[in-house]
């Protein structure tokens, strides 16, 4: 551990899995005190038990309209300053949109654009004021693509990147950092909705990351000089054909 984030609080959302879980793993690591959010309260109370004193739970239901308007208040009652947020909850819908519903598609939405974008606009006061700050989001490399497969998932995260590139040149002149990691296929929960076809051949030809390598990018974004901005990071299985 070199210490990269000593002093620092960092809020990371979908914290209790996945990429975020790993981040959250790494950001102790280099000595940030961090706090999981969450709507899996068991998960929360596991976590924070197994990672020590510097992990702080937040049980949060981000797609709960009061619950997402009370994270950041509640967050800076228990540790009065947020000095990274990573936006990293999301969900994930594939196949052709015939397939899927109305209220799937809401629901994803909702998580992996709608909260991200409120998150933000609840963080921004705190860190203006600080006059500092880094807002890290979870985006895709099918955030830079059309993926066939992936029409409202993919569609999500084009929306992510415009919304996280525009929110970088707002927030410039306030000392706020804004950048995303767009990772390509994560071996993790999120992946459970994909053809299981789709799944069994990409494992087979090694076409999947660790959750771990996308958090080590996001500890490289975060840890650079504040004089230089990493805009976006994508991050790709090396057999990942797309």
């Amino acid at each position: 551990m070199s210490g990269l984030f000593e002093g620092k609080v960092a809020v990371v959302t979908g914290g209790a899995s996945g990429i975020g879980l790993a981040s959250a793993r790494a950001l102790l690591e280099e000595g940030a005190q961090v706090v999981l959010v969450d709507r899996d309260a068991a998960a929360l109370e596991a976590l924070t038990a197994e990672l020590g004193e510097a992990c702080i739970a937040q049980r949060t239901d981000l797609l709960d309209a009061e619950s997402c308007a009370a994270m950041v208040p509640e967050i800076l009652a228990k540790t009065g300053r947020i000095d990274i947020l990573h936006c990293n909850a999301g969900s994930y819908i594939g196949g052709a949109l015939t397939d899927t519903t109305p209220e799937a598609i809401e629901r994803m939405i909702g998580l992996n654009v709608t909260a991200v974008m409120k998150n933000v606009h609840a963080v921004i006061p705190h860190m203006a004021e600080r006059g500092s700050g880094d807002i890290m989001v979870t985006c895709s490399v099918a955030g830079h693509t059309a993926v066939g497969p992936e029409p409202v998932y993919s569609g999500s995260k084009w929306a992510i990147t415009s919304f996280v590139q525009t929110m970088r040149r707002q927030l410039m002149k306030d000392g706020i950092r804004v950048g995303q990691v767009s990772p390509g296929p994560v071996d993790s929960a999120l992946l459970s909705d994909w053809e299981p076809e789709r799944l069994a051949k990409l494992k087979e030809d090694g076409a999947l990351m660790e959750a771990s390598a996308v958090a080590e990018a996001v500890v490289f974004a975060l840890s650079r000089p504040r004089t230089v901005t990493i805009r976006d990071v994508v991050i790709l299985p090396s057999n990942f054909d797309i």
